[in-house]
């Protein structure tokens, strides 16, 4: 029960501190370093999460069913093959139009593949909530 509450406030107060960085930026008019400091608390937020699904799947799972560490395995392999490949589709020519200052090519080559990979989990999105309502309307007329 300890434990669940330690959470809770933790949350609170990353929600608190997310919201007091955003009010920030707006203050700010997102300007200056305002956008790499809310860049930086994204990363530091996307990395927890990560973490925390990872490290704490892996602990749950080995202590309730340590069968359940080969899905885990084959989800995390999945998550890499889906990176690989979007990587390996990403072109990384420079953007059309662009007059600003010239980037490097591994720049370019990862945020196409950032783009790829956005494009390819947002279609399996799709398809899995058109494939789910499929699947409930052919149950619920058994």
């Amino acid at each position: 029960m300890k434990l669940n509450k330690i959470f809770k406030w933790g949350m609170v107060a990353l929600i608190v501190l997310s919201v007091a960085l955003l009010v920030w930026g707006f203050a700010q008019n997102f300007g200056g370093s305002t956008v790499d400091t809310l860049l930086y608390w994204t990363y530091a937020m996307v990395g927890l999460a990560l973490f925390c699904v990872i490290v704490i799947g892996l602990v749950v799972g080995a202590m309730n069913n340590p069968k359940s560490l080969v899905k885990i395995g084959i989800v995390l392999v999945g998550v890499a093959v889906l990176c690989l490949i979007s990587w390996v589709l990403a072109k990384g020519d420079p953007a059309l139009g662009y007059t600003g200052a010239p980037v490097s090519a591994g720049t370019l080559k990862l945020t196409d593949a950032v783009l790829n990979l956005t494009y390819i989990v947002g279609a399996a999105a799709i398809v899995a909530i058109i494939v789910g309502e499929i699947r409930m309307s052919i149950a619920s007329k058994k």
